[in-house]
């Protein structure tokens, strides 16, 4: 490309100078020579005008006199009826340019000037236009680099973005060039760089939220495979594969609201539901794990309370503040309801030390963890809490006392005993 633009912009430098240079010469050598012509009959007619005055004061005309009247490197003949001819100067060889005068008294005064005078100062002149045209063209090449390298240097800077781009390097460079063309092309590759950036960020988002969300029910799914494995009793190995497919089905449902989200993280399905049966599943699904760690798993409240919201995230929800409990708290875990105004209040709380003073609320914040875990499972729970228009928030923080903040249902309204009966 920089051949190309200095290739272009010498050649139409090169076309003017052309075009106005042989013109301009032209021009010069035609002045140049009327201007000699001109300089010659000028001094035949000043010549002849002072051989009239001579003659006419009876005065002596000869060389001598006459020769300090003639420019030295011109060559003049002068002719006086019934006198000898007077010539001042050399005679010139080759082309010359002549004027002949006729005076008053009959004299004829003939002026001669070598034509290679003309042609020194055609000569010069030619010299200073070709000097001229040369650094004319000099100058255009240096403009013409000048011009390439700001032209090419941004496409080049431009095709290396877009070479990051595509080798996963979204960053944005937020350079400008001072071009409006390519400053727009900059515009469109830093909001694409931008675009991906938030695109590979919500797919790094969806692949830690969809191994932490699954690892819960993996982990509750593995552990009732391996009571099945350990038991001979037939009974048994119906309810524990019959709560096995039901978190199978939890399962699905956690990868198809996990799809959703990531989606459109605003897209919910809140229905009225039960409150006290999705407690008691999660309840009956960590008690084995409670079980194991020499640790109980309890739940108390107000009962029979109806909240809005998705039935699967509310479950993905306690189970993430379950598992919490689990992992980082001590002691007994109790599941508390209660309500407060028109909100029905999922309480977890446990026996250990708590959320330590550093952390506060920052326990939400993806990749803030108290210990050794990944810290995205309080973001994840309290994202679907906020998705089915609820707020998961830490009420105390030791000990630590997490509350689920639902929308509530009222129940229905019963008929009384004294209420007529329609016939």
């Amino acid at each position: 490309m920089r051949r190309r633009l200095i290739q272009s912009t010498l050649a139409v430098v090169l076309v003017v100078i052309a075009v106005f240079g042989v013109s301009l010469v032209i021009v010069e050598t035609r002045t140049i020579s009327n201007s000699a012509q001109e300089r010659v009959d000028s001094e035949a007619l000043r010549l002849a005008s002072i051989v009239d005055s001579r003659l006419l004061g009876a005065e002596t005309v000869n060389g001598e006199i006459l020769k300090e009247q003639v420019t030295e490197s011109r060559y003049a003949v002068v002719r006086i009826p019934g006198e000898r001819r007077i010539e001042i100067g050399t005679k010139p060889a080759g082309d010359v340019i002549r004027s002949t005068t006729n005076g008053e008294e009959g004299e004829t005064v003939t002026v001669e000037e070598p034509r290679s005078s003309v042609t020194r100062e055609v000569g010069r002149t030619l010299l200073i236009i070709g000097l001229v045209a040369l650094l004319a063209v000099v100058a255009a090449v240096l403009l013409a680099i000048r011009q390439a390298n700001r032209l090419a240097s941004p496409l080049t800077d431009l095709a290396e973005t877009a070479e990051r781009l595509g080798s996963g390097d979204p960053r944005p460079r937020h350079k400008r060039y001072g071009v409006p063309e390519l400053d727009r092309v900059a515009d469109v590759l830093d909001s694409s760089a931008e675009r991906i950036a938030r695109m590979l960020t919500a797919e790094r988002r969806l692949a830690a939220d969809a191994s932490h969300q699954l690892r819960t029910p993996l982990t509750a799914l593995s552990m009732r495979l391996e009571e099945i494995t350990l038991t001979d009793d037939l009974d048994t190995v119906k309810e524990e594969a019959t709560i096995g497919l039901t978190q199978v089905e939890r399962l699905t449902d956690v990868v198809e609201r996990l799809l959703t989200n990531s989606r459109d993280p605003r897209t919910g399905s809140a229905v009225s539901f039960d409150l006290d049966e999705v407690i008691q599943q999660q309840i009956a699904e960590w008690r084995p794990a409670y079980r194991s760690a020499g640790r109980a798993i309890v739940s108390s409240g107000k009962q029979h309370l109806q909240a809005v919201g998705t039935p699967g995230a509310v479950a993905q929800v306690l189970a993430a503040l379950i598992e919490n409990s689990l992992m980082h708290g001590g002691g007994t875990v109790a599941l508390r309801t209660r309500v407060t105004g028109n909100q029905a209040v999922v309480e977890v709380t446990d026996e250990g030390p708590g959320v330590p003073a550093d952390l506060g609320a920052r326990i939400f914040e993806r990749t803030i963890s108290g210990r050794n875990s990944t810290g995205i499972g309080l973001a994840v729970a309290r994202d679907l809490a906020e998705a089915d228009g609820g707020r998961l928030e830490l009420l105390q923080a030791q000990p630590p006392v997490f509350g689920l903040f639902l929308s509530r249902t009222p129940p229905p309204k019963k008929a009384t005993d004294d209420a007529p009966t329609v016939r």
